[in-house]
């Protein structure tokens, strides 16, 4: 998102959540309660950012649903929903269609496409498009014809590394110490080459703390994962407000920030 968001909906994780996509073998197991406890911790730092919260009920059976973002973009003109790549994923769509705004038209992605929410970076009027594992190069066709109507953009980029380009790059706005000046973007180093950096104020995150590139950018607030001090430092040196939230049992689940809010 580049616009400031007024509101949010969110969705607690069900006690399916422990089967979630993404948790590598033989690592920790996701403890339920404790990501329970993470979420109730995440929706306050939304509201302490200024946004209206909704939480939606559990989605029973899905275990995945709690990351909310990857099914759906809601613009003023448009509903936009995803075509998970993942069949497991799929029934997320009908889950959470019930919930979004009933004012304006609704256009999905549909086969053979893939996209997934988690792959889109908004900057302005120009939705980057990143080619995973997850989101298909029809997926981005179908999202351009959707929005050009609108006067937006869409361009593709590689996703040189994680699950989602949202994973290691994010677009932070303009510092409000330089309310004037390029906006940032926080990155891992193996995107900081991508042109579409260019002209941005590049931050790149320590190797030693990849997982705090996927933070959450709302105005003069930035959530950021807890135990990441240089880089939390780093946003507040620059001028942000910087809530520091725990996240470690989404982050089993290959989740971050972006992926547990459905912004609006």
């Amino acid at each position: 998102m580049s616009a400031t968001p007024h509101s949010a909906l969110v969705r607690p994780p069900d006690l399916s959540f422990v089967d979630a996509l993404g948790q590598v073998e033989g690592a920790p197991a996701i403890d339920f309660e404790l990501a329970l406890a993470q979420h109730r911790l995440y929706v306050a730092a939304l509201e302490a950012a200024g946004l209206s919260v909704t939480v939606l009920p559990p989605a029973e059976g899905l275990p995945d649903a709690c990351f909310v973002q990857d099914v759906a973009l809601v613009l003023p003109e448009l509903v936009l929903l995803a075509r998970p790549a993942m069949p497991s994923r799929q029934a997320e769509i009908a889950a959470i269609r019930a919930y979004l705004p009933p004012d304006r038209p609704v256009a999905a992605v549909e086969e053979p496409g893939t996209l997934e929410w988690g792959d889109v970076l908004r900057i302005g009027n120009t939705l980057y498009i990143g080619l995973s594992e997850r989101t298909n190069a029809a997926g981005a066709e179908q999202v351009r014809a959707a929005v050009t109507p609108l006067g937006m953009d869409v361009e593709t980029v590689p996703v040189p590394a994680g699950l989602h380009l949202l994973s290691g790059l994010n677009y932070l706005g303009r510092s409000p110490r330089n309310a004037d000046g390029p906006g940032g973007v926080l990155t891992w180093p193996a995107y900081r080459d991508l042109p579409i950096l260019a002209g941005l104020d590049v931050i790149v995150v320590p190797e030693s703390e990849g997982p705090a590139a996927n933070v959450l950018a709302l105005g003069e607030t930035v959530l950021v994962p807890a135990v990441y001090p240089r880089t939390a430092a780093e946003l507040w040196h620059r001028g942000w407000r910087v809530l520091s939230v725990p996240i470690s049992e989404f982050a089993k689940a290959d989740g971050g920030l972006t992926c547990l809010s459905l912004l609006m």
